[in-house]
């Protein structure tokens, strides 16, 4: 595994702010972070000054950005067992076995394709200038 390359003197990180959350807040940084695959500390740093480089944007917009990826995240992880059922499926009727759960698997395919589509056409529609 290759090492992240060292900050330069001037680039360097020498402040280390706190903060406290609690145990449901925790878990989900954590989950974040590990997703991103990334370090807790490494997380904060990056998603905090991402806010504060961007001041300007309203509290609607963040709230909206936060739902895109609660809803990002929702939808990876629901394909991940799909991918995996999927695979069973093929593996069984390549054997030439019978598949009995292969429309069950395919229609779970189908209804997330469709929340897939739903939330595109939704975030679609939110970023479309109304005036």
């Amino acid at each position: 595994m290759r090492q992240r390359e060292r900050l330069r003197a001037e680039n360097k990180r020498m402040h280390q702010p706190s903060c406290r959350l609690n145990d449901d807040e925790y878990r989900l940084l954590t989950h974040a972070a590990s997703v991103c695959r990334m370090s807790v500390a490494g997380f904060l740093a990056r998603a905090a000054l991402k806010a504060a480089r961007d001041l300007d944007r309203t509290e609607a917009e963040i709230a909206t950005h936060r739902e895109i990826v609660s809803e990002l995240f929702a939808l990876r992880r629901a394909l991940g067992p799909i991918g995996n059922n999927l695979n069973q499926v093929a593996t069984v009727l390549n054997s030439g076995a019978d598949a009995p759960h292969a429309k069950a698997v395919l229609a779970t395919v189908q209804r997330t394709a469709e929340r897939v589509d739903a939330f595109t056409q939704h975030y679609l529609e939110s970023e479309t200038p109304t005036g």
